[in-house]
Parts: C-alpha cells; structure tokens; sequence
C-alpha cells in the first residue's frame, strides 16, 4: 500500500486515531473496500478488557490499546497496555507490560516518524518499540487524565489533561525522549474535547469557546493566537463540545457534549436543548455558523463530526435521540463568510456514536448502529445514504472510541468490550 506520510507520524495507512491530527477520519491515497453487489462483510473477534483503538505501523503490523477499569470508581490508578495482533486472526503476538496510567480516560496511540510506538493514557506518557517493549515513561505534570496528543509537523508532541472545572494544561513533549520542551501552558478554560492540529498549530475546543496556538520557533513555545477565537456557547443553552475536525478551510465540531454514557448514549443527554454542528473559517473566525443536527430535545454527543473535502459533504449525528444526517456544503468560493448546508440524506432510529470511518476514493462511510446489547456497523454511501452491508459485532456496549482500516480490504471496530476485524465475504 502507497500511502503519503503524515509529518511527525510512521508512514501508514493508519498511524494515529482518526488517520490523522486534523481528524479527518479518512482513508486516503489506497483503495477501500469497494463492496459489490455480490459481497458482504464477515466478521472476527475478540474480547476486549476497554479498547480504545487500533493503529497500523509497517505493512501487517496492527496495534491495539486497551486499558483497566478496576477501582476507578474508588479514585485507584489504573493503567493501559499496548498488544502487537495478528492482522486476520486477533491473536496476541507481542505485548507490553501494564503501563502505568492514573485516573481513568481512553487514552490515546500512534505510531511516531521514529518507528516508536508512543501511548498518552491516565497521567502518563509511553514510548515503546514495535515489539511492545517499554523503551521511556514520563509522568505527565497533573493529576489527572491527559486526553491522547496530537503530533506537529516539525515532530513535537502535544497533550494536554480532561478537564471541566480547571483551566486545561497544554504540554509539549520530544518524541525521541518524552522530555518537556517548552514551559506548560494553560489555556484560557477547561476543555474536555481532544486535540486536534494543522501543521504546527494546535486547535482546542473549550468548554465555551475555540481558541488555536502556534508553535513559535524563535521563542521555542506554544504562543496563543490573540487574532483567532469562537465563543460557541454565547448566549447558547448547548454544553460544550467534542472534539475537532480541521479541513483546508474550515474547523467543523458538534457541541452538547454532557452526557451519562455507561453502556450507551442512548438517552443520554444531559441537557434538553437539540445539539448542533459547528462551523468556523480557519482564516477569519468572526466567519462562523451553526445547524441543530436532529433538532430534538436532549440531543448529546461525544465525538466529532466528518467532512468529505472531496465530496463536499458532512456527516452529524445525535447519539442520544438515533439520527445520522448529511448536508452538502455548497459555497460561492473558498473565502466566502458564509456557506450553505443542502439536506443530502438523514437516516432516524440510527444509534451512531462511534468515531467513523471514511474511505475516501470510493465513498464508503463506516458508522456504527446500536440498540440496547446490540452493537451493528454499518456501510453506507456518503452521497445517498444508501446501506451497502450491515454486520453484528456482538458487543454489548455501544462504541464511542476509534476504529481504523486494516491492510486487505478491511476495518478493525473498538467497543469497549470487543474488537472485531470487518472483511470481505462473496456470497455462497
């Protein structure tokens, strides 16, 4: 497979959560699954203690995070574990030992342009090889869970804590070494969404407004860009929001984002106003708009939403109340201030909660749909909506972390209490 490298990331089809820092949840530059008529999907799994995600290195190399549970009710640490599997089987070829953590968060892994495998989970930050060998740990600096990291351009790492109450903690790490290598700095609010990143800036959903920092080379130090904000809550019932999807022209990102998922998000919404899409231009950011995504009460998310650049469209989702709709984007050119959402399709009593998947040069959307002990994924055309194949997972849990491609035509699912390998079957 002929991909194009991501700076500062292993050169994969997959080397990090959503393919990339800009979370475009895109497979790109290699073919997808192209289902035909006379194909479905079958499915291969294992139990799983907590997956968070898996992630591709060289070509047959899968790698999967899980991590413990036990006592974090209780405020005991709890740690994560990184498993080198069989690309078709699932089965265990090589495995790192507990890894320590803290507070309980899915954490988060990717593989770095120095072929090491790096793992941000709990207060914790984990450089291992390739073979799960623990290779460097660093203490992150609060006592609390750091919410994965994005890597920059120029190789620096970037994480920061989950936090409601406090400011959030931005802290940047060498990849080689895991040693600090600017001064922490504290963002203007506390921020629950995970990173995202262009470049070498740094893009942090608040839990009221959106703000960016550029890495400053001279000053060597994330510096704040006074020039760029969104205050998205202003005057707004909504609570904060998840994390961000960057395309060239624009920042896109869903808010209502407090919820009480325990085994789903159905129902879960802690707040009764209807959750919205969001838009800001990433060059002016006075350039800004929004969409209720289903329009009910109670509407709550935990993820972000997905562009197709290509295609011009976007997919939202209202976890709590089951929709899952699609606008085309339409705009008189690349600068304009504003821009139009056309209705493509809105499939309802669809339960998508999960992080999706894209494959860009066919079409094909990858969802996941859920009702009560019944995790389904699902395939779908972008353009219409319409179902190409449809699979039970057999978790009982509903998925809100990260699936990623696979090497032959396939797709590895994380849900919590499983992962399962999606390929390709003929029919009989």
């Amino acid at each position: 497979m002929a991909t194009q490298a991501l700076s500062g990331y292993f050169n994969s089809p997959w080397p990090c959560e959503d393919a990339g820092p800009a979370r475009l949840q895109a497979l790109q530059g290699v073919k997808g699954l192209n289902l035909q008529a006379q194909e479905k999907l079958q499915s291969t799994s294992r139990r799983t203690h907590l997956s968070t995600m898996t992630v591709l290195g060289a070509t047959g190399e899968v790698f999967l995070l899980t991590h413990s549970v036990l006592g974090s009710h209780l405020g005991l640490p709890t740690s994560a574990q990184v498993t080198l599997i069989d690309p078709i089987t699932l089965t265990t070829r090589a495995q790192s030992p507990r890894l320590a953590g803290g507070p309980m968060w899915p954490g988060g892994m990717a593989i770095l342009g120095n072929g090491h495998v790096l793992v941000v989970y709990g207060r914790h930050a984990h450089l291992l090889n390739r073979q799960c060998v623990l290779l460097q740990s660093k203490q992150l600096p609060l006592h609390e869970p750091y919410n994965s990291f994005v890597v920059l351009a120029n190789g620096l790492v970037v994480t920061k804590n989950i936090s409601d109450k406090t400011p959030a903690r931005l802290s940047v790490l060498h990849p080689d070494t895991l040693e600090p290598m600017a001064s922490d700095m504290d963002c203007s609010e506390p921020s629950i969404a995970r990173l995202s990143a262009h470049g070498n800036t740094v893009y942090v959903v608040g839990i009221t407004s959106v703000v960016r920092y550029h890495w400053d080379e001279a000053q060597s130090c994330l510096v704040q860009d006074a020039t760029w904000s969104y205050h998205y809550l202003k005057d707004a019932k909504q609570s904060y929001g998840w994390d961000m999807v960057l395309t060239a022209h624009d920042a896109w990102f869903m808010d209502n984002g407090a919820h009480t998922y325990l085994m789903s998000m159905l129902g879960a919404g802690k707040n009764k106003a209807p959750n919205r899409l969001h838009r800001v231009s990433l060059t002016d950011s006075s350039s800004h708009q929004h969409w209720e995504v289903s329009g009910v009460q109670g509407g709550a998310i935990t993820n972000p939403p997905l562009v197709d650049e290509a295609r011009q469209i976007v997919v939202a989702f209202d976890s709590a109340n089951r929709h899952l709709r699609a606008w085309r984007i339409t705009r008189n050119s690349p600068h304009d201030t504003q821009l139009v959402l056309q209705d493509l399709w809105h499939l309802r009593n669809f339960g998508a909660a999960s992080h999706m998947l894209l494959f860009a040069d066919t079409g094909e959307l990858c969802v996941n749909d859920y009702q009560r002990f019944n995790e389904q994924v699902v395939i779908l055309d972008i353009e219409t909506g319409q179902e190409k194949s449809r699979i039970t997972t057999g978790g009982l849990m509903q998925g809100v972390v990260f699936p990623s491609a696979g090497w032959q035509r396939d797709i590895y699912w994380s849900s919590m209490d499983r992962l399962t390998r999606l390929h390709i079957a003929p029919h009989d």
